[in-house]
């Protein structure tokens, strides 16, 4: 972590101290089923993506000429998306006039090119909006699968060399019905500052809303092994030569981000666990149900 971004992390850890996320209308929500299992980190081959934490199984399968969504934009849309369909109670949710406005939302500043914020985000927006979603629990006696398509339309107007520019017709998403009710469904209470703040890392801002959601009803410490949380977070960190010690280095690296922004997570960990202990939510719980 360079001595820039680390000072960054704290200038704007600071500002979430200072204001309560009510106050500051940053209350954000993520879909509990996204904090279980996750998507991918980066691009990765194929149209199928799994990923397992203990009896829970999630499986993302997007058209091949498309692809995955994966990355921290992805992550951004679906909290914000679930936070608007919390506090609007309605499956059709509107972005807005203009593409600026949006991307400030997510906490993206717009620019153009190839490789601009304007050119991945509406390329990880068809990636998301193609994508179909089933999960499965295995219990031995008893195996479950649900089957979801989260969006069943989506209409963008806006005009991607001009972001600034209103369009005619406001842009909106569509949500299935199925994926509306899983999401608004007991949804986790996060800080979309936090969010916006760790944006540079989807395995940071998957591991912030897992905690806060796991220290929401935490009561006594747990212990978690190393390769557990591996087939949670990233399979994919595995090297032939290394192992899950290359996870374990990338987790201790992202959780110190999480911690300037969370600094009331009390946890331990060892070559061989991470330690969970009671700790304070990041959302105080009797702001959580404001919208539900």
């Amino acid at each position: 972590m360079s001595k820039r971004y680390l000072n960054t992390l704290i200038s704007e850890s600071l500002e979430i101290e200072a204001i309560e996320a009510k106050e500051a209308g940053a209350i954000g929500y993520m879909a509990r089923i996204l904090t279980q299992a996750t998507m991918p980190h980066k691009k990765v081959l194929g149209n199928e993506f799994i990923r397992s934490n203990g009896l829970f199984s999630l499986s993302i399968v997007a058209p091949s000429r498309i692809g995955l969504p994966y990355g921290t934009i992805p992550r951004l849309l679906l909290a914000w998306l679930t936070t608007e369909s919390v506090k609007t109670k309605s499956n059709v949710v509107v972005l807005g006039h203009t593409l600026s406005g949006f991307m400030r939302e997510l906490g993206l500043i717009p620019a153009g090119g190839r490789w601009g914020t304007i050119t991945r985000l509406r390329e990880q927006m068809q990636r998301l909006f193609s994508s179909a979603i089933s999960y499965t629990y295995d219990k031995g006696a008893h195996w479950s699968i649900k089957n979801i398509q989260p969006v069943t339309q989506a209409d963008l107007w806006w005009d991607p060399k001009i972001p600034e520019q209103a369009s005619l017709w406001q842009s909106t998403v569509t949500l299935s019905q199925e994926f509306f009710t899983e999401i608004t469904s007991r949804p986790i209470p996060i800080d979309f500052r936090a969010l916006k703040t760790l944006k540079r890392s989807p395995l940071a801002i998957d591991i912030y809303c897992w905690l806060t959601y796991r220290m929401s009803y935490l009561k006594r410490n747990t212990s978690i092994p190393w390769d557990v949380l591996q087939l949670q977070f990233g399979s994919n960190y595995m090297q032939p030569e290394h192992g899950k010690r290359d996870f374990k280095r990338a987790f201790l690296r992202e959780l110190k981000k999480v911690l300037v922004v969370y600094d009331r997570l009390n946890l331990d960990f060892d070559s061989k666990l991470l330690i969970l202990k009671p700790s304070k939510p990041h959302i105080s719980r009797n702001i959580t149900t404001d919208y539900l």
